[in-house]
């Protein structure tokens, strides 16, 4: 298993509702993407033909009609609800491959009918067991087959299927079972069981565990767990079981809930967002108009599948589109899949994108002086070509030529030693992304669009595409949707993939969901037709001279550096900023490797001064481009480890501001900061 330091030693030794109003609810400005109609509490569309078992309405259920509006009728192959068109797809595809897998080291594939087949398995025994229409079901387990054969299976005969990610603790695990109202819970390993063990006389509610994994478990004995073996033979003894699951199929309707997905919980405990079947529905027809989806790509599943991103990347469109879904034996093998999959399409979070960037700068610094001009040339040839084409014009013969000659010199070595030969399309979101990384990317020819979205926007507002791109920008608004700015900056949304509100808990929806509009709680602006953000509300500094700094703009300059994992500036109501710099362990150690700085664990090697040195050079770097008011003054480094398994991060690697400026004791930065104690 090769680790991203082993990554770039490879590399080295390979590479010889107005029609003119958007921007404000109450004031004109320009229209920016078609309005939509809503329809109203009239449009529902639930069965009354539901058979005994899921006749009644529960208070779960109930919850989707006391949402500020109905959503509208999508429909997609005849289908109005994402279950029905799983069905239909997965039996018109029949033995065709919607999965792989690996084995003892071989990649085996799964057909659709394996798909279907099991997702009715799963779906009947829950029935059994006692589930019941809106009866929640939450899935603790990394990426793999079973996660979708839950997911889809726990869908189809109406229950709400809910991640949890694979990092919580127990505490965490207690907390979004609870508020959740789980019914079951399904985990991978006993790992994973544990953790719920913990907490199970905290989480009344539940009534069963299922775990797909026996390994060092095959001793126990506990009445409230049983494993995926016997859940799949318990839904195969259900007398007529395809048919009755067909017919909760076709029970389904567009409002029922589709799935629950908490928020990352970066300000607070993680809230529970109602997605319907209409939403996804939403989500994939306008999602494909823009972006060409082909039932022969190949993907790579590696994001966490409670994440909304990875759910619209590897459930839903794989599902109307046919993509085949390869899924990345673990995180840390993600390099190595990618190089044996070779994917056609590629998502991922801006953290993934700046560790290729960086393993890649290491092979720069180890290389010979002939290597390294012929790199750089490279470069050089790569950003001319990109530049011109992302600006929306064509290259001239020239550029063409260099272009052509360096790429397959070098540039094509390198894509094809990180698995991306085969890359059409690339895309980046969850979190802001420089846009140094993105131009780079595109020099070495792999072009990165930068899409935005939430959780509360199931997925998707907008998207850069290869025929509809500006630089900086997060793209155009889906088709049949509306953004506007309020007159405090923020972005709001408007359209069929706006949320239905969050799970018992009204007053929060009725903070992000005014009059149907969603309020993002990001700022940006639109330019011809494009939205551009610069930061989240909550985030904005104003400095004690009165100024408004947004740090998002100033983070994204630091963390361009090979040697800065994250950062977070601070100065609201001071007199200048500073910033908490968290650097990337491995191009830091090798740096330090290289340049004979002593330090004997991560803590040591933080407090180094020739570190701290390397760290104040990117930072007056950044300084340079930035206005005097946003310049940061000094800073401090975190010099301990961080992983989403701590406070301060977030499952998708994001830093939770509030809580590192607590716990890393920002007060007592200023105060060393007086004293001349601090860089």
């Amino acid at each position: 298993m090769e680790t991203q330091k082993d990554l770039a030693i490879i590399l080295m030794t390979n590479s010889t509702d107005n029609s003119t109003d958007v921007t404000h609810p109450a004031t004109a400005d320009t229209a920016v993407t078609e309005s939509v109609s809503v329809a109203q509490a009239s449009a529902h569309m639930e069965s009354s033909t539901h058979n005994n078992s899921h006749s009644n309405d529960h208070n779960n259920i109930r919850k989707i009609r006391n949402a500020p509006y109905d959503h509208e009728l999508q429909v997609l192959e005849g289908c109005d609800t994402l279950s029905k068109l799983w069905r239909q797809m997965c039996l018109s595809r029949g033995e065709k491959i919607a999965h792989r897998e690996k084995a003892f080291g071989i990649w085996q594939s799964y057909s659709w009918l394996d798909y279907y087949h099991r997702g009715c398995d799963i779906g009947m025994a829950l029935i059994e067991l006692g589930l019941t229409k809106g009866d929640t079901v939450s899935i603790l387990s990394e990426d793999n087959k079973e996660w979708l054969y839950c997911d889809m299976g726990i869908c189809a005969v109406g229950g709400i299927p809910n991640g949890v990610y694979t990092t919580d603790s127990p505490d965490q695990l207690a907390y979004i079972l609870n508020d959740s109202q789980s019914k079951f819970l399904i985990v991978e390993n006993d790992e994973q069981l544990h953790k719920f063990l913990e907490v199970r006389e905290r989480t009344p509610m539940l009534k069963k565990v299922i775990v797909f994994e026996r390994k060092g478990l095959r001793s126990l004995e506990d009445e409230q767990v049983i494993f995926l073996d016997e859940l799949y033979v318990l839904g195969q003894s259900v007398d007529n079981a395809l048919e009755r699951f067909g017919n909760y199929i076709d029970q389904s309707t567009a409002n029922d809930i589709r799935t629950l997905i908490y928020t990352s919980g970066t300000t607070g405990d993680p809230k529970g967002a109602i997605l319907t079947h209409a939403n996804v529905m939403f989500g994939l027809k306008t999602t494909t108009e823009v972006i060409e989806v082909l039932p022969t790509d190949e993907q790579l599943c590696f994001l966490p599948l409670c994440h909304v991103l990875e759910r619209v990347v590897s459930v839903d469109v794989p599902i109307h589109r046919g993509c085949i879904v390869n899924f990345a034996e673990s995180t840390e093998t993600v390099f190595e899949n990618m190089k044996e999959v070779s994917p056609n399409t590629f998502t991922a979070v801006p953290r993934l994108w700046e560790k290729m960037y960086a393993s890649i700068s290491n092979m720069r610094s180890d290389a010979s002086a002939f290597n390294g001009w012929a790199f750089d040339q490279a470069i050089k040839a790569g950003h001319d070509h990109a530049d011109t084409i992302m600006a929306g014009k064509t290259p001239t013969a020239g550029q063409r030529l260099r272009y052509e000659f360096w790429d397959k010199l070098v540039l094509r070595k390198i894509r094809d030693l990180i698995g991306m030969t085969n890359v059409r399309r690339a895309t980046t979101g969850a979190a802001p992304i420089s846009l140094d990384i993105i131009r780079w990317f595109h020099a070495i020819g792999v072009p990165i669009y930068e899409g935005y979205g939430m959780t509360e926007s199931t997925g998707v507002i907008s998207m850069n595409t290869q025929d509809a791109q500006m630089v900086g920008s997060v793209g155009k608004p889906l088709p049949h949707s509306q953004v506007r700015i309020a007159d405090n900056g923020e972005i709001l949304l408007k359209g069929g993939n706006v949320f239905a509100g969050y799970w018992n808990k009204p007053e929060k929806t009725a903070d992000d969901l005014r009059d149907g509009w969603l309020h993002t709680g990001d700022v940006g602006e639109i330019r011809d037709g494009y939205i551009f953000i610069t930061g989240r509300i909550k985030d904005i500094i104003i400095t004690a001279g009165g100024k408004n700094v947004t740090p998002a703009a100033i983070e994204s300059k630091l963390k361009f550096s090979p040697y800065i994992s994250d950062a977070v500036v601070i100065g609201d109501k001071r007199k200048y900023l500073t910033c908490l710099i968290m650097i990337d362990q491995e191009n830091v150690e090798k740096y330090a490797q290289d340049n004979q700085v002593m330090f004997s664990d991560f803590r040591s090697l933080c407090h180094a001064p020739e570190v701290i040195a390397l760290i104040d050079d990117v930072v007056q770097s950044a300084n340079a481009t930035l206005a005097q008011v946003e310049t940061i003054k000094k800073f401090r480094l975190i010099d301990v480890l961080l992983s989403p398994e701590d406070d301060e991060l977030t499952a998708t690697m994001k830093l939770k501001r509030n809580l590192v400026e607590k716990k890393h004791h920002v007060n007592r930065v200023y105060v060393l900061i007086t004293h001349g104690q601090l860089v």
